[in-house]
């Protein structure tokens, strides 16, 4: 059985497409099939979280696509930028995860959450899709709209993990 990982930044060429929910793209061990059927088996670092189009590749040299798969989901829709700030407020308020649009949020399928938005003001379609949430802001590392490896807010110094090999704060 082949084996999977290390990400890749970039490859010269794609040998096969390993296609996943979300769920799934959080575990860091897992055993999957490719698109060509062939099995895999993940091992990939704790806390790594697999996006959509990243490569992966392992000790064979073969390089596989990740592919976000669609999977049942909610749209929230609102028709005033208050109105999504609300619903972005209370869903992040009760630590549920997001995927932030242009115009829209999508979220898990979860009545009781559907109920509460609905009630702030918002439409909601059940649509599936591919599910690709926010990483948080003090992901470092992780995916960010900023796309240059930097958590998309500053981490406060306080926060921030000494480990041995770091230069010491200023």
């Amino acid at each position: 059985m082949m084996t999977l990982h290390t990400k890749l930044a970039h490859a010269e060429r794609i040998d096969d497409e390993l296609v996943l929910a979300y769920d799934q793209r959080e575990k860091c061990r897992l055993r999957a099939r490719l698109a060509s059927g062939d099995e895999v088996a993940l091992f990939m670092v704790r806390g790594t979280v697999l996006r959509d189009g990243e490569l992966l590749t392992g000790a064979e040299g073969r390089v596989v696509r990740v592919v976000a798969a669609s999977e049942p989901t909610y749209v929230v829709h609102c028709d005033t930028p208050l109105t999504m700030a609300r619903c972005a407020f209370h869903l992040g308020n009760r630590h549920t995860q997001a995927q932030i649009g242009e115009g829209f949020l999508r979220i898990r399928v979860d009545a009781v959450l559907k109920e509460m938005v609905e009630g702030l003001g918002a439409r909601v379609e059940q649509q599936d899709a591919p599910f690709e949430p926010e990483a948080g802001a003090y992901a470092g590392g992780g995916y960010s709209h900023a796309h240059d490896g930097h958590p998309l807010a500053p981490v406060p110094l306080r926060q921030k993990i000494h480990r041995p090999g770091d230069p010491a704060p200023a």
